[in-house]
């Protein structure tokens, strides 16, 4: 028989990690092209 599930029992340190990545890359990108934005702008007027 299967063993009885417990909440918090689980290792979900790579979950964070890949969750933390996954943040960092949005962050940078979203910097990113708000960065480009506005240089297009001053570049184009």
């Amino acid at each position: 028989m299967a063993e009885e599930h417990k909440h918090g029992s689980m290792d979900i340190s790579e979950q964070e990690k890949t969750f933390h990545g996954f943040l960092a890359i949005t962050k940078w990108t979203t910097i990113s092209i708000i960065v480009f934005l506005i240089l297009l702008y001053m570049i184009n007027g």
